[in-house]
């Protein structure tokens, strides 16, 4: 299988790269794999790409490449294809037009799958009907603009399926997008090379980025009150953004500079997880929460808000985690507090987190994306009449493995519900 990803760009940092990065690289054990990425501005990726994927850019943004597309005139002329709706607009221009105009019209993909909305309209008006055509929606429908929904009503019926990280989200855009396929995918997570935490030390650990939607003021509100009954314990908040002078203005307001400690931001994020006991989440919104899946990864158990959409389908709460509700911060603090004076309920649920993880595995997820592309590839087949038997093989070879998976994902979940009622 040829498969082609459309992404803002490859170069950077954040959780749509980093979910595209892991999912590549897992497909190109099997397949031809290739993401394309509308920008460039570095010479090097900040991720580790599998070498197995080719990495190529559209627009030429470094200062020193020779290819520099920096004075293009074009650039000066806004986008008219990606829409103005999309918040990224402001970065698309009539060149970016012109270039993932050609690029549709040459690629040679079986699939290929956009990773915004404004890439996901490009590949619905111009990416060739030969291909299957996959929308992935890396936010929740819910926060896009009014009139951005309203385009995205009108042109996602074109795309062969749309894939959602939570089935919350998908069931907003069967309510509000009638008459596209709708399946949710959840990201991946891979395993850390480092030991999972034991939960022993006196540490909570918080990462995102420093924005209001994350709500950092608030869980610092909360670990003051810890802080005052657990003086022993720290939070550690890794993370960059508009928010970190306000939040250390915060800090010293409550007199908590030795019980909170703003440290910026980490890569590899994976080994200050595993030197922390607990990890806390109090966003009033998470498309998906890949923070805490990787916590699990690193067997912490996780204190989070129960906002929409992803906590409530990843944690069990009391099992693996405890949810709280939004912007409580008394609930947040209780709920910390319980962790971190009960050192066995700690440890028995940081083990059931850690075995929630390994549902996150990156092959099992691949193999999820594998069987939806080879049932649209089915269905194509069908409709064109064009190798039918050959698709109908793989299809049901793959369907197979992820159906295996499954089962294998829900044993590891009642094993985890087993291992806290011992």
């Amino acid at each position: 299988m040829r498969i082609s990803f459309l992404i803002h760009n490859a170069y950077g940092i954040g959780g749509t790269i980093r979910t595209t990065c892991n999912l590549a690289g897992k497909l190109a054990e099997r397949h031809d794999v290739e993401i394309v990425s509308v920008f460039r501005h570095l010479d090097e990726p900040q991720f580790v790409y599998d070498p197995r994927v080719r990495l190529r850019h559209l627009v030429d943004l470094r200062k020193d490449s020779q290819d520099s597309d920096l004075d293009d005139p074009r650039r000066s002329t806004p986008a008219t294809v990606f829409p103005t709706s999309d918040r990224r607009h402001d970065h698309y221009s009539a060149l970016t037009d012109e270039r993932i105009a050609r690029h549709l019209a040459q690629l040679d993909a079986d699939v290929v799958v956009g990773t915004r909305p404004g890439l996901n309209v490009h590949i619905a008006r111009q990416a060739p009907r030969t291909m299957v055509r996959v929308a992935q929606e890396h936010l929740t429908l819910d926060t896009h603009s009014t009139k951005l929904v309203l385009l995205l009503r009108r042109l996602y019926p074109r795309l062969d399926a749309v894939v959602t990280t939570t089935a919350a989200d998908a069931a907003a855009y069967r309510r509000r997008i009638p008459g596209v396929r709708v399946t949710p995918v959840p990201n991946s997570v891979p395993a850390s090379d480092d030991d999972p935490s034991p939960c022993t030390e006196p540490v909570v650990v918080a990462a995102g980025r420093l924005a209001p939607a994350k709500c950092y003021d608030d869980l610092i509100r909360a670990f003051a009150t810890v802080a005052a009954e657990r003086p022993d314990w720290t939070l550690r908040l890794y993370g960059a953004g508009a928010e970190r002078k306000k939040l250390a203005a915060l800090v010293v307001e409550l007199h908590a500079q030795d019980a909170v400690r703003l440290m910026g931001p980490a890569s590899p994020l994976e080994p200050e997880l595993a030197k922390a006991s607990i990890l806390a989440v109090s966003s009033s919104m998470e498309s998906f929460g890949m923070t805490i899946v990787e916590g699990m990864r690193a067997g912490l158990p996780v204190v989070s808000t129960d906002c929409p959409l992803g906590p409530r389908e990843i944690i069990s709460d009391g099992v693996d985690g405890l949810l709280v509700p939004p912007r409580d911060i008394d609930a947040m603090a209780a709920a910390l507090l319980r962790l971190i004076n009960d050192d066995e309920l700690r440890v028995t649920m940081g083990r059931a987190a850690s075995v929630k993880g390994e549902q996150y595995d990156p092959d099992r997820i691949a193999r999820l994306h594998e069987a939806l592309f080879q049932r649209l590839l089915e269905a194509r087949a069908r409709r064109g009449g064009r190798g039918r038997a050959a698709v109908l093989s793989a299809g049901g070879q793959v369907l197979g493995a992820a159906y295996a998976l499954g089962d294998v994902a829900l044993a590891a979940g009642r094993k985890a519900r087993r291992t806290l009622g011992k």
